[in-house]
C-alpha cells in the first residue's frame, strides 16, 4: 500500500470514529502528522519528479524542502510562488506549478483543489455530435434547458468566445470544444468554485452522465 493509500485509510477510519467530514478529519490528521515531524507526501502533484527536475534542475523533494526551510512560507500561495520565482530564477509558470505541487505533497491543498480554496471538478470525454452544434445549443437558453434538466443556467461567454462558460449549480462549468477530423468533437468539463471537497463527487458523477448521454443521442 503507498503512504498516500495508507493515509487516506486513517482518514476514512478517524471519520467513522469521529463523524467529521473528509476534509476536517484529513486536516486534523495532518495537523498532527506535521507537528510530530512525520510523512510529508500526503497526495501526489500534478507532474511527476522526472519533469520538474528536467525543467528547473531540482526535484520535488528538494523543491519542496527549499521551501519549508524559508520563513515565509505560511504567508500563501502568492507569496510562496513570489518566492520561488525570485530566489530561485524560475518562470512564473513554473513558479506556480512548483508551489501548486508543494501545496499538494504537504498537504495544505487538496486533490482537485485550487490556490484560493476552491474545487473543481473535470471529466473528459470524445462524443459524436458537431462541435459547431454543440457551441450552438449552449448558447441557446431554451436548448440548455434540455441539455440540463433541473437545472437553471445562465450564460457567462461571449459568442467569440474560444471556450464556453456557463454557471450551473454551485460555482460554474467552463466547456472546452475540440473538432476531431472525423467529425466527433472532445469535450472536456470544468466545473470551477465549488466550496467544499465533498460536492467534488456528485458534480464529476452529473458530467460523466452527462457527456455518455451526448454520445447516446
Amino acid at each position: 500500500m503507498t503512504q498516500q493509500e495508507s493515509f487516506k485509510k486513517r482518514v476514512r477510519a478517524r471519520m467513522a470514529t469521529t463523524g467529521e467530514r473528509y476534509a476536517s478529519a484529513r486536516r486534523s490528521l495532518l495537523d498532527g502528522e506535521r507537528a510530530a515531524g512525520g510523512p510529508v507526501w500526503m497526495s501526489e502533484p500534478e507532474m511527476n519528479d522526472e519533469r520538474v527536475r528536467a525543467a528547473t534542475g531540482r526535484g520535488w523533494d528538494e523543491r519542496c524542502d527549499l521551501i519549508d526551510a524559508w520563513p515565509g512560507h505560511t504567508g500563501g500561495h502568492a507569496a510562496v510562488a513570489t518566492h520561488v520565482h525570485d530566489r530561485y530564477d524560475v518562470t512564473y509558470w513554473w513558479a506556480q506549478a512548483i508551489t501548486g505541487g508543494w501545496e499538494r505533497i504537504t498537504g495544505r491543498r487538496l486533490p482537485n483543489q485550487m490556490a484560493d480554496g476552491t474545487f473543481t471538478a473535470g471529466k473528459s470525454k470524445t462524443v459524436p455530435v458537431a462541435a459547431d452544434e454543440l457551441r450552438a445549443l449552449l448558447f441557446d437558453a431554451d436548448a440548455r434547458s434540455d441539455l440540463f434538466p433541473g437545472h437553471d443556467t445562465e450564460l457567462r461567454s461571449k459568442p467569440t468566445s474560444k471556450a464556453v462558460r456557463i454557471a450551473i449549480g454551485p460555482g460554474s462549468a467552463l466547456f472546452t470544444i475540440e473538432p476531431k477530423a472525423d467529425g466527433r468533437t472532445k469535450v472536456t468539463v470544468s466545473h470551477e468554485r465549488l466550496t467544499t471537497v465533498d460536492e467534488l463527487p456528485a458534480w464529476k458523477f452529473f458530467w460523466g452522465e452527462w457527456l455518455d448521454a451526448l454520445s447516446d443521442e
